[in-house]
């Protein structure tokens, strides 16, 4: 690896970013009429008509305009986006009378679901909270804490630790099984962590600061497998792992058998999530001041598995999910896991300095540009065969949004500047 592979790496992700990814969103999302924002396209990036605007889709797109324009992106017009959006979403989706926010409503903004789903509210307060920093508008922060005061009284587990996610409008728990009431996952809990990361970095409060803590020392002590540290999905209330099942309204449900059982239900991680584990947590000890040597051990065992069987050397890309001991089970590629990965491996080589890593992000950097980008239009595509043929062709919908995309491409193109002026200071 020289200074020029970083270099072409580096200009090939900024081209991407800010002449095909950002300007394919900006031309098509504003909702004028209603507020919020348009998320449903087709392969040709055509509105696909469908009549919702989730509590996911409208707070990933608010992060994605905020953080873009916090790292620099769009001359300010970014930050205009990132307002219309919150202004729909405080409007629009928030519960005046039990508090949170809805989980869907139709694009005009009436209520379709009124549930209050943890997942959607950990992005309220990432999204918020980015707001807030991004633009100085003490809207962001003001609700991003009145989120996090529901889920402390609401959600949180007091027994066992942990946050239960699914809640009826009057943040009563839900029922069991499908419904999601008797369940905690790593997907939300390791959402939740990028969302107290960004309140406390607005905040610096001590109670953002140890809800933190809680959330990290849960993931790295309960729900990172002990011994492979890798991710574990779903588990019971008391932290014993569950069969993973689909949820009602939570991402997967395309994912699973018809009887809403996955396959080797008790022994699957996915080399996505451990990656974004990886850099999530590396950002976090950041903005805590921690040093990252404090969690080593941990690092090491997810950005490793992921490297050493998530990559698919013969085809490119990175693979869906296998066993936590390191057989694949599913050899499809996701949008969203190459993009953390990108992200993850990049940190993996920065940290700790192996050559295997600096291929791996190679290895995906390449599958995505030359495959999972649909050039033609300038988003991903969402799901690919093994090859790098499309197999799903939207370019959006309430779950494939342009979080993980955009995310990737600025926190990717900062990592490799950095790792420019790296070798420029070692004279490489």
């Amino acid at each position: 690896m020289t200074d020029h592979v970083l270099k072409k790496c580096r200009d090939e992700l900024h081209t991407h970013l800010t002449t095909e990814l950002l300007p394919f969103w900006t031309a098509r999302t504003i909702d004028r009429e209603n507020g919020g924002f348009i998320t449903h396209f087709d392969q040709y990036g055509h509105d696909s008509g469908e009549d919702e605007k989730s509590l996911i889709a409208q707070t990933r797109s608010i992060y994605t305009y905020a953080s873009a324009h916090r790292a620099g992106y769009g001359d300010g017009a970014l930050a205009d986006f990132a307002r219309h959006g919150v202004d729909y979403l405080l409007d629009r989706m928030w519960d005046a009378e039990f508090g949170g926010f809805y989980w869907m409503t139709n694009r005009k903004g009436d209520v379709l679901n009124d549930q209050k789903i943890v997942y959607g509210h950990s992005f309220a307060i990432y999204c918020l909270s980015e707001y807030t920093l991004a633009t100085g508008d003490l809207r962001g922060v003001e609700y991003a804490e009145k989120v996090f005061d529901l889920l402390q009284k609401y959600a949180s587990d007091t027994c066992y630790g942990g946050y239960f996610e699914v809640f009826n409008h009057d943040w009563t728990l839900t029922g069991p099984g499908s419904a999601g009431g008797n369940r905690k996952t790593l997907d939300a809990h390791m959402h939740l962590m990028e969302a107290f990361t960004s309140l406390y970095e607005c905040t610096r409060q001590s109670i953002h600061r140890r809800k933190l803590l809680e959330v990290i020392n849960l993931l790295v002590g309960k729900i990172m497998h002990p011994t492979y540290g890798t991710g574990v999905p779903q588990f019971w209330a008391d932290w014993r792992v569950a069969p993973q099942i689909k949820f009602d309204v939570i991402w997967g449900w395309d994912r699973f058998t018809e009887d809403g059982v996955k396959h080797q239900a008790e022994d699957n991680t996915s080399y996505g999530h451990n990656t974004e584990f990886g850099w999530l947590l590396l950002h976090a000890l950041v903005v805590l001041e921690i040093p990252h040597e404090t969690y080593i051990n941990q690092l090491k065992k997810a950005f490793s598995h992921a490297a050493d069987y998530g990559v698919d050397w013969e085809y490119g890309g990175v693979f869906v999910e296998g066993s936590h001991h390191g057989e694949v089970y599913d050899r499809e590629k996701e949008f969203w896991q190459q993009a953390e990965a990108l992200i993850g491996f990049l940190d993996a080589y920065r940290i700790f300095g192996e050559e295997k890593y600096w291929k791996a992000y190679e290895n995906v950097h390449r599958f995505v540009l030359d495959k999972m980008v649909n050039h033609e239009v300038g988003e991903w595509w969402p799901l690919m065969t093994r090859q790098g043929v499309p197999i799903w062709t939207h370019m959006s919908h309430s779950w494939k949004i342009n979080y993980h995309t955009v995310r990737s491409m600025v926190q990717s193109v900062r990592r490799l500047d950095a790792l420019l002026e790296r070798t420029a200071s070692d004279g490489l």
